[in-house]
């Protein structure tokens, strides 16, 4: 029976010390080992045998956790007292380090955040504040990862949740932001009346132009038109005046020869040729026909004249070619023809 009773004593020893000697590191974890009291080695994700009751293993997540950094009062540079808070992301990089180098991490960042986070918005005007969460999110994140180095921490993100200001500060803000958005609506109404106005002005211009050019064609159309059509007209009266006159000109030529072939004398063409001359002067013709002999009708003109005109008594012997007159017992009569 003591036996038994020792058997079951060793039996559950054994198990309790294999219990010790085994662990599981998961794979989101590091194991720290310390081997009586003293760093040996940081175990990887698995099973892991240690010596029990000599050595201990602590466990170390691994993932990225989230500190979340309580609200407190800050004064901006034009002296407003908000309320703010944000929340901090992390990732442990060097478990060691994360252990051994810090005793309370949680505490010091968060302390570490609400100061710098004090320092920043300390800097800044209540508007700027409030329209610049990006920026105040990359300098505190940039601060934060400088000062946590050293705990074997990355600090991954920051992100300011709430800045608050007093409530009669928000009121003013709203009566401000009421006002700004009224001037914007007038500013953005008086630029639409404005380009309104300038786009109907350009467009009454512009039908105006068009209008004017229009016309100015028009115009310059209808000159041409009544150009061609006077120069049309020119053309055809000379060619008509000008075949009119070759035509009566012809005729003439034709009746004179055919009063020549006829026997007439010559007395009878040249009073011929003289009342076709005068009806050829008479017409508007601008081309005239004159015929070849016109020298020899001409004298026959003058002889006819000569010789149908009628003695004067006053007229005078004239010597020819700078001769003595004679006297009159010394004229000769000539006989008759």
């Amino acid at each position: 029976m003591v036996y038994v009773i020792v058997v079951i004593a060793l039996a559950i020893v054994g198990i309790a010390v294999l219990a010790a000697a085994v662990k599981i590191v998961r794979p989101y974890q590091r194991g720290l080992v310390e081997r009586l009291g003293k760093y040996k080695t940081t175990k990887e994700p698995g099973l892991q045998i240690i010596l029990p009751f000599i050595e201990t293993m602590q466990l170390i997540d691994m993932r990225e956790q989230v500190v979340d950094v309580p609200p407190q009062e800050v004064i901006t540079s034009d002296n407003v007292v908000v309320s703010v808070d944000a929340v901090v992301y992390y990732e442990a990089t060097d478990p060691q380090r994360l252990v051994y180098n810090v005793a309370d991490f949680f505490t010091a960042i968060t302390k570490l955040a609400q100061t710098n986070l004090r320092n920043l918005i300390g800097d800044l005007e209540l508007d700027r504040a409030l329209t610049s969460r990006d920026t105040i999110n990359t300098q505190l994140r940039e601060v934060l990862d400088d000062a946590t180095d050293k705990w074997g921490v990355k600090v991954v993100r920051v992100e300011i949740q709430r800045i608050d200001p007093p409530p009669e500060v928000v009121s003013a803000m709203h009566a401000q932001m009421r006002a700004e958005r009224d001037r914007r609506a007038t500013v953005t109404e008086a630029q639409g009346y404005r380009e309104a106005a300038i786009a109907r002005a350009d467009g009454e211009k512009q039908s105006a132009v068009l209008a004017a050019e229009g016309r100015k064609q028009s115009a310059i159309l209808d000159a041409e038109g009544d150009a061609q059509a006077i120069e049309l007209r020119a053309q055809a009266d000379r060619l008509r005046i000008a075949l009119q006159g070759q035509g009566e000109g012809e005729a003439a030529q034709k009746r004179l020869s055919g009063i020549k072939a006829a026997g007439a004398d010559q007395n009878v063409l040249t009073v011929e040729y003289l009342q076709t001359l005068a009806r050829i002067g008479d017409g508007r013709a601008t081309k005239l026909v004159i015929p070849a002999d016109f020298s020899g009708l001409l004298g026959s003109v003058a002889a006819i004249a000569e010789a149908i005109r009628p003695d004067d008594a006053d007229d005078q012997v004239r010597p020819k070619h700078g001769l003595p007159i004679p006297d009159p017992d010394e004229r000769v009569e000539l006989p008759p023809e």
